[in-house]
């Protein structure tokens, strides 16, 4: 008499959840391995690089006296207006190289996600921080030693903290459009409206109508960030800093999460 065997069955009822580290670690590799992203990558170093060498150049030639905080405005240039781009397509790639089912498969809490895309775009801007802040310390140091001139440094940590925050806010807001649109074109055109062409129009409104101009400061994101750049922000400023973030950072960002959440995966 044989013995009878259970038949094998396949236990279901606890899926392994993927460690939130471990996502993070892909959507940092994803920004890289597409060639929008690498070379997108490799196209703001190069360039900060290039203007940092180029403003080194003018400041000798004509001899004149820069401090620390011109080298990281001359800095910002590049980073500031290409670092939201990748925020963009952080949250795009999915719909754009027909990823998102198999993300999504993997691990189906969207939510967590998202919450990793989001902080791998701090890193980035982190990253980025780091990287200006020791380019505009070598283009400071060499000017000092090439034109014997005294080398002012003011409060680099100070300087160091607001730029993050304007990398942080850029990124943030690429985010939020990239996740509004869920297309990589339309999100970055449309954040190129909002970055150059709206503030051009705030700005005639507000020069045409009086109302207009006292209600700018509490709508216009993009102008109240100005104190960070030249870190003059006050405590007033920080209130439309808030405020106008929440119009043109926080809505988005929230209306675009929803859309993830329920969008179709195809």
């Amino acid at each position: 008499m044989s013995a009878t065997t259970a038949p094998a069955t396949l236990d279901v009822s606890h899926t392994p959840t993927v460690p939130f580290g471990r996502l993070v670690a892909v959507e940092l590799r994803k920004l890289a391995d597409t060639r929008a992203g690498r070379w997108l990558l490799i196209a703001i170093a190069g360039l900060t690089l290039l203007v940092l060498i180029i403003q080194l150049s003018v400041v000798l030639g004509q001899d004149l006296h820069p401090k620390y905080i011109d080298f990281l405005q001359g800095m910002n240039t590049p980073m500031g207006i290409l670092l939201p781009v990748l925020g963009v397509l952080t949250v795009t790639s999915e719909w754009s190289q027909r990823t998102a089912m198999v993300t999504f498969t993997l691990e189906p809490s969207r939510v967590r996600v998202i919450a990793a895309k989001f902080v791998s775009i701090l890193l980035i801007s982190v990253a980025a921080l780091v990287i200006g802040v020791l380019l505009g310390a070598l283009a400071n140091a060499l000017y000092g030693a090439l034109s014997g001139h005294t080398v002012v440094w003011g409060n680099p940590a100070k300087f160091a903290f607001y730029y993050l925050l304007l990398y942080i806010f850029g990124m943030a807001t690429g985010f939020a459009f990239g996740a509004l649109f869920l297309n990589s074109p339309a999100g970055i055109v449309i954040y190129f409206v909002y970055s150059f062409v709206l503030p051009t129009i705030f700005g005639i409104a507000a020069a045409l109508m009086t109302w207009f101009e006292s209600l700018q400061p509490w709508i216009d994101f993009n102008n109240d960030q100005g104190g960070l750049i030249d870190a003059t922000i006050t405590g007033k400023d920080w209130a439309q800093l808030a405020v106008s973030g929440i119009i043109w950072l926080v809505v988005p960002m929230a209306i675009g999460i929803w859309r993830i959440r329920r969008a179709e995966v195809k």
